[in-house]
């Protein structure tokens, strides 16, 4: 399988440099990074793509059983860093991503040597003593509002997980992303993202890693990124002066130079 066609590799910047894997998270695709690429392209070599099912991959190398668990979008990451033969690279994952990164660097620690976790969750229901950010019942009725109307959810949520209504041509970009991606694929990706537990695999992490919250996010609030923090060994935790669950969008300097001073320390 030709895996750069299947998922719509992109590789720019410094052929030289230590090269940076950019990953985007539920409903997005790689044009979510064209902000960063800019601030990484001259010292780093870029490698962008899109999950199966989202932005120009091939949607028919799409199977629900593959992508039923977020392994499944692990095994294409780490196929992207085998088809480009990749050796200790940095991934850089958003949202769900920066969970599948931690699932993707232990599949292949060959390939992926250090990790940026971009507004990280590695569960999204409360549990016990750990607040998610939802109920089991939000949850629920999260699942099935995408279910029976993924338009209009995506009108609806798009919004509020940007958050910055005073710019609202930041939460439109994100409702027609999540609108250009096919329903029944985002389907599957929803309930693989929200209904995901990976807090254990948080204590295996043995790579450099950098945890990137915002100060207000309505998707991973800051108790997340506090978790993800301790439970990750030696890892560094930044708080982005920045509103949202997007901040490479809706902070793209601050975010940009969080990423950068953690990769001029590696």
């Amino acid at each position: 399988m030709d895996i750069e066609r299947r998922n719509h590799v992109t590789v720019t910047g410094n052929p030289l440099g230590r090269t940076v894997v950019l990953a985007h998270g539920f409903g997005c695709d790689q044009n979510m990074w064209r902000l960063t690429v800019p601030a990484l392209a001259e010292n780093y070599r870029v490698v962008l793509f899109d999950y199966v099912g989202a932005g120009r991959s091939d949607l028919a190398a799409f199977t629900e059983d593959r992508y039923a668990s977020l392994e499944g979008y692990a095994r294409d990451a780490v196929e992207v860093c085998e088809a480009l033969d990749l050796r200790d690279a940095v991934f850089v994952g958003h949202s769900v991503s920066a969970m599948v990164g931690v699932l993707a660097a232990a599949m292949a620690p060959e390939r992926i040597g250090a990790l940026v976790m971009v507004a990280p969750s590695p569960r999204y229901i409360d549990d016990d003593s750990y607040r998610g950010g939802f109920s089991a019942e939000d949850i629920d009725e999260l699942l099935t509002s995408l279910e029976s109307n993924y338009l209009g959810w995506s009108a609806a949520m798009a919004p509020v997980i940007m958050g910055n209504p005073e710019r609202p041509e930041l939460g439109e970009e994100l409702k027609n992303s999540f609108c250009a991606t096919d329903p029944d694929m985002a389907r599957v990706f929803a309930r693989t993202t929200f209904l995901s537990d990976t807090r254990d695999e948080l204590k295996g992490v043995a790579v450099p890693t950098l945890v990137l919250e915002c100060t207000q996010d309505a998707i991973a609030p800051r108790e997340v990124g506090a978790y993800v923090h301790q439970a990750i060994p030696g890892s560094q935790l930044v708080t982005l002066e920045a509103v949202g669950h997007c901040p490479h969008l809706s902070a793209p300097e601050a975010t940009n130079e969080a990423i950068t001073d953690f990769l001029a320390r590696l």
